[in-house]
């Protein structure tokens, strides 16, 4: 047995159940050394955690995920336009399936992603899924029936985002580990950038040159902006040959992760409604649409104060522990959006709403990675994407149907009393924050420590 493997099974974890790695058994050992082939001196604990090579890292992702979460999350004015345009015929609900299929399938490939990733195939798959997000950017704009958008803007161009989403975060675990919450912060300001830049862009273009061309625009600026991780992006590690196939269901044996990624199926089921209905329940209650487009861009910028502070206070006091409450700040604001009247009212909301989402969406994958043996990040934070994104599915539609139903959105978030009603998706962010807590128990085996 080589020092590095010696040091290895005594500091990572096995399984992601948190039992300490020098209780493998003899056998188990001399099985992860038979499959190891990491080159003689180079050290899976050694992180770099900075230098150039680490950053251009954290850039590179950035810039990826400027271009997958940004433009999802930029999906509100397209929601808006849809509306009151090309797809006026199509109701709220409808039209909310192709934004939610983007919301899903940047997740959902995480289940085969992250496991090529662990296996070492990475650059090939992501110079193919950005190619293909350029062209179906462009060729969105060329799209007239309803049917037509949820196959291109929905499934195609959402699938190429999650084919590049899902390798980008499992790099950083290959690169930080002390800083591992600033380097996520920092990378998720990418989509807060994105979420803020192409709303505003979109708006201004869709009156200037018309929607085909404004999506022809769009697709160029992901060309340029997608060159530079394809260039930048890395594996740290050679891959390692791993047991358990592409869905490891004995991660499952784990009680904190399995209550986690319930805690992510329950979050995201709640938490992109606000953002897909803002500018159009605006709209609604008389504010000028010249402003209420803003909000969603708004709500982004909003985020990236959330991401770069959860990034710090991550790595200080532990993700759980910050991501918890502020996901509960979340849940309050979603309860008070539909009572909001005023612009100031919608900005107050798309602020504090912002700011608190976007400390879940940058740092929910990090106690995955507290969770899993550094060789098994792909294929564990590909598995807890891929549940998440049945919830990021089906929450925005089911709060469109709501809507239509009930002739408001306050029956969305508030109207607990009356039966016929579906029950406040708002509150699954409650319950989600309280899985939360129970992980952090779980792990630690006490209520309170730093996770």
């Amino acid at each position: 047995m080589t020092p590095n493997i010696s040091r290895t099974a005594s500091l990572e974890t096995v399984g992601g159940t948190g039992t300490p790695g020098n209780e493998k058994n003899d056998k188990e050992i001399r099985k992860d050394a038979s499959i190891d082939n990491r080159p003689t001196g180079q050290n899976v604990d050694d992180f770099p955690d900075g230098g150039l090579r680490a950053w251009s890292i954290v850039l590179g992702t950035s810039l990826s995920a400027f271009a997958t979460f940004g433009f999802v999350n930029s999906w509100g004015v397209f929601q808006s336009y849809y509306e009151q345009t090309i797809l006026k015929d199509s109701s709220p609900s409808d039209i909310a399936w192709i934004g939610s299929v983007q919301y899903a399938l940047i997740f959902f490939p995480g289940l085969v992603t992250g496991r090529m990733f662990d296996i070492g195939i990475f650059k090939i798959p992501f110079a193919v899924a950005s190619v293909v997000l350029v062209a179906t950017s462009i060729l969105t704009g060329q799209c007239t029936e309803y049917w037509q958008f949820i196959l291109c803007q929905g499934i195609a161009l959402g699938l190429a985002c999650g084919t590049l989403f899902g390798p980008s975060m499992g790099i950083l675990g290959h690169w930080f580990k002390r800083k591992r919450g600033l380097a996520l912060g920092i990378n998720a300001c990418g989509s807060s950038l994105g979420g803020t830049i192409i709303p505003i862009a979109t708006r201004r273009l869709l009156v200037e040159v018309g929607f085909p061309w404004t999506m022809r625009i769009l697709g160029f600026i992901m060309l340029f902006v997608l060159a530079f991780p394809n260039l930048l992006l890395a594996r740290r590690l050679p891959p390692k040959r791993l047991s358990g196939g592409m869905l490891h269901f004995a991660a499952f044996k784990s009680a904190p992760y399995s209550v986690y990624c319930a805690s992510s199926l329950v979050a995201f089921l709640g938490l992109y409604t606000v953002l897909t209905y803002i500018d159009i329940s605006a709209s609604a209650a008389g504010i000028d649409e010249d402003f209420s487009f803003y909000l969603v861009s708004i709500a982004n910028a909003a985020s990236g104060f959330g991401r770069i502070s959860s990034g710090i206070a991550c790595d200080k006091i532990g993700g759980i522990n910050f991501m918890a409450p502020m996901t509960l700040v979340a849940a309050a604001l979603t309860y008070a959006w539909p009572f909001a009247k005023t612009k100031a009212d919608y900005v107050v909301v798309a602020i504090i709403y912002g700011f608190a989402s976007g400390v879940y969406v940058s740092c929910f994958l990090m106690p995955v990675y507290e969770m899993s043996d550094v060789h098994d990040i792909g294929r564990r934070t590909g598995m807890i994407m891929t549940i998440g994104a049945v919830g990021a599915l089906l929450g925005p539609p089911i709060s469109g149907a709501i809507n239509a139903n009930t002739g408001g959105y306050t029956a969305v978030y508030h109207d607990l009393i009356e039966p016929d009603t579906h029950p406040m998706l708002g509150s699954m962010i409650v319950v989600a924050s309280a899985l939360m807590f129970l992980t952090r128990h779980l792990y630690l085996g006490q209520l309170r420590g730093k996770f």
